[in-house]
């Protein structure tokens, strides 16, 4: 079976290539509205590659959480059980680029098993032993973080050969991105249920088990099994990191990340300050649901180059927490917190598709492992301050994808 390249105009594996035409598919306009949801997930294996990708990635929401509640309930200080959660969160920055090369090279199906029988492993130490002995459960949380499989990336570098055109890619693409808030909304509640029913080291065997359940469901695809990235260097030791553009938009993406992690304390201390206790919850809830709506919406409305809207999204992204720094009573800082939420997915969505575009030949799941890796160490460095840091992040994001244009490539969805 042919396998298109992320970075080429997207078609069904078996079709011949399109005769030529007076546009390329993403300047041509449609004819009706850009595809929902619904339709990018009537395609074949579309659904169930989501769902596995999705079910794999839950740990990323469920584990900061059980680590934080194992940690407290064998008498570890609330700082060394953060510190746990924050190592989780640092070590997919170095394992994910590394698995994303190995599935380049090798494809989907080794660094997946590779990653969540170490997780998994790794996971179940803490979950039999507790956390008594500090430095050997640092050491398997920094081994759980590192193995996290490239679900994401591997499921990014898929959308081309599944969808038929660019406008299915572009929507495939929201959806994902929309859908990794499930993550970070399902993940912790579902957590706290768990340990209220059994034991937070309960949590961690759930953990374990969804990483090895999504990860075997996401590779027993067809699709997952046989694809291969073409086109790749061989002797490229820079891979992903080789365009300038490209570390650049890294970068931006760090202090987006940033930002978005500095939401939970900044939560919690306006929570603080206006004595409702039940604020600290319900922000980063409304910012998270406010992501799939915003997902949706983008979703529906005609992709454009995602060139043009980077910098667009950033600037909107900035001014959303502005508002926020004002002396608000805590009703109206509920009320503004869907605003930012519901533009970081089109956000996210666009630098995903900025990201896979400057990716040299055979390096899209390394450069999505690159650019998750990226966002989940700044979440965990940004957990220490208040709406200010998360404004001078974002502020800083949107300084960095405005001040030099990304270089001149092919996007998913067709020309720059």
């Amino acid at each position: 079976m042919a396998h298109a390249q992320v970075g080429d105009t997207p078609r069904t594996p078996d079709t011949p290539a399109p005769a030529p035409a007076p546009l390329p598919p993403a300047e041509s306009p449609a004819p009706g509205a850009p595809p929902s949801f619904r339709a990018v997930l009537r395609h074949r294996h579309c659904a169930r590659l989501l769902a596995a990708s999705v079910t794999g990635r839950l740990p990323l929401g469920m584990v900061p959480v059980a680590l934080i509640l194992t940690a407290r309930s064998d008498g570890h200080p609330l700082a060394t059980a953060g510190l746990l959660a924050a190592l989780y969160g640092i070590a997919p920055a170095a394992g994910l680029p590394l698995l994303g090369r190995l599935a380049d090279r090798r494809g989907l199906t080794l660094p997946c098993h590779l990653g969540a029988v170490l997780s998994a492993t790794a996971l179940a130490v803490p979950a039999a032993a507790g956390t008594a002995h500090l430095p050997l459960t640092a050491a398997c949380v920094i081994l759980v973080g590192a193995g996290c499989p490239p679900l994401e990336g591997g499921l990014r570098s898929l959308w081309p050969t599944l969808l038929p055109d660019a406008a299915h890619v572009r929507t495939g693409y929201t959806l994902d991105a929309s859908a990794q808030q499930i993550v970070y909304v399902a993940g912790p509640a579902l957590a706290v249920a768990v340990t209220g029913w059994s034991c937070p080291p309960a949590v961690l065997a759930l953990a374990a088990a969804a990483t090895l359940t999504g990860s075997l469901a996401f590779t027993a695809a067809a699709p997952a099994r046989t694809w291969r990235a073409a086109g790749r260097r061989r002797g490229d030791r820079l891979g992903a990191l080789r365009p300038p553009a490209l570390r650049m938009l890294l970068a931006a993406l760090v202090f987006l990340g940033a930002g978005v992690g500095a939401l939970d304390v900044a939560a919690i201390t306006t929570a603080e300050h206006h004595h409702t206790p039940w604020l600290a919850g319900a922000l980063p809830a409304v910012f998270s649901a406010a992501g799939l709506l915003g997902g949706g919406l983008y979703a529906r409305r005609h992709g454009a180059p995602a060139r043009r809207h980077l910098p667009l999204c950033a600037t909107l992204f900035t001014a959303a927490w502005l508002p926020l720094l004002l002396p608000l009573p805590a009703w109206t800082v509920l009320a503004l917190a869907p605003l930012p939420g519901a533009l970081f997915v089109p956000l996210l969505t666009v630098a995903g598709l900025t990201v896979t575009a400057l990716a040299p030949p055979g390096c899209s799941t390394e450069a999505v492992g690159w650019m998750s890796g990226a966002i989940r160490l700044a979440l965990a460095a940004g957990l220490g301050g208040p709406f200010a840091l998360v404004m001078l992040a974002a502020a800083l994001c949107t300084l960095l994808l405005t001040a030099r244009p990304t270089r001149r490539g092919r996007d998913v969805g067709g020309r720059w």
